[in-house]
């Protein structure tokens, strides 16, 4: 089982998105094991964004993510991470698929409603930016059996 970080950004929460978003992710069957509703620091968004600081849009995403608050969760699932990379879509509304997050809720190239971690590494260091020791939580569902195969000690 993998954990990944997703980040509901500023335009999903204004626009009274997360229940439906957090909804695909749940009907999908990933597990949710953390969850934060807060307003990111300019500290923070600077840190999580450091890869971009010499890109032209670094400043106007900080101020972007900072605008508003925001929703964070850990999701848990079977390969999690790529699960939930296709289910955003590409990362410009315009040019994502209908049927992904972006594609179904968003058009902007700027404001593109969700960040998912991309690898296992960039996941590890997130989750820890965003969420301290015991925040997430390992919990077991009662459905897991109905959402994987488990009949051979692992999921499938």
């Amino acid at each position: 089982m993998e954990t990944t970080l997703i980040i509901l950004k500023p335009d999903a929460v204004q626009r009274g998105l997360m229940g439906r978003i957090i909804s695909r992710f749940e009907d999908k069957g990933l597990q949710v094991v953390g969850g934060k509703f807060m307003k990111i620091s300019q500290e923070l968004a600077s840190e999580h964004y450091k890869d971009h600081v010499e890109r032209p849009f670094y400043a106007s995403l900080v101020n972007f993510m900072t605008s508003s608050p925001v929703l964070v969760l850990a999701l848990r699932g079977n390969g999690a991470i790529a699960v939930c990379r296709s289910m955003m879509g590409a990362t410009f509304g315009s040019q994502a698929a209908s049927g992904t997050i972006r594609g179904d809720f968003g058009v902007s190239n700027s404001f593109n409603l969700i960040h998912g971690s991309d690898s296992p590494e960039s996941a590890g260091r997130e989750l820890k930016l965003f969420f301290t020791e015991g925040e997430v939580l390992q919990w077991d569902r009662a459905s897991e059996g109905w959402i994987y195969d488990l009949s051979s000690g692992t999921a499938e």
